[in-house]
């Protein structure tokens, strides 16, 4: 029984994932919160469900957070846009790390502390993922926008940050020392 429970879960999980690929609808929550597929059948002679039968198991595990946070390597190579408002231009910034220590081809206002904050927590550059079901209070902290893309610790890094609501403030404060002058929003 429970081999069979192991199947049917990873059936639903396999479904699920297919249907996140193709766009059609795949493993329904119940009010039960335990997902169901098909909607009826029967058993063949083995005592399985038919694939169409109307089966409950828990609901999968969420899928795992960021990268923990924690010292680092130190080591890094990034592009920086920081976008004060829609009227101004953008800033834009190079910061390359070693060892927690700024290279001398890094161009950026405060390049000492971006790299001992990337150091000390190699993690501020993994926000939560946007869109879960994280609860955010609805403030607006003003129109500034950035990107960083390139590796940090041999980790691809491609993240936006906004000002937006109070969880897009909280990752942006965390991030200040590494967007520079103009991440220092008020």
């Amino acid at each position: 029984m429970r081999k069979l429970l192991f199947q049917v879960a990873a059936l639903l999980v396999a479904a699920g994932a297919m249907s996140a690929c193709t766009g059609t609808p795949g493993p329904v929550s119940s009010s039960s919160g335990t997902a169901t597929a098909g909607t009826s059948g029967t058993s063949d002679t083995s005592g399985a469900p038919a694939p169409d039968t109307e089966t409950s198991v828990p609901a999968p595990a969420p899928p795992s957070s960021p990268a923990p946070s924690g010292p680092g390597a130190g080591n890094a190579e990034l592009a920086i846009m920081v976008k004060p408002s829609e009227a101004e231009p953008a800033l834009n910034y190079t910061l390359v790390c070693q060892n927690g220590v700024p290279a001398a081809e890094s161009k950026h206002p405060a390049a000492d502390a971006a790299c001992a904050a990337l150091k000390n927590n190699a993690a501020l550059l993994s926000p939560s993922i946007k869109g879960t079901a994280q609860a955010c209070t609805e403030q607006y902290g003003g129109p500034q926008q950035a990107t960083v893309t390139g590796i940090v610790d041999e980790t691809p890094v491609d993240v936006t940050f906004a000002r937006t609501n109070g969880c897009e403030i909280s990752a942006w404060d965390a991030a200040r020392e590494i967007l520079g002058v103009a991440g220092g929003a008020p």
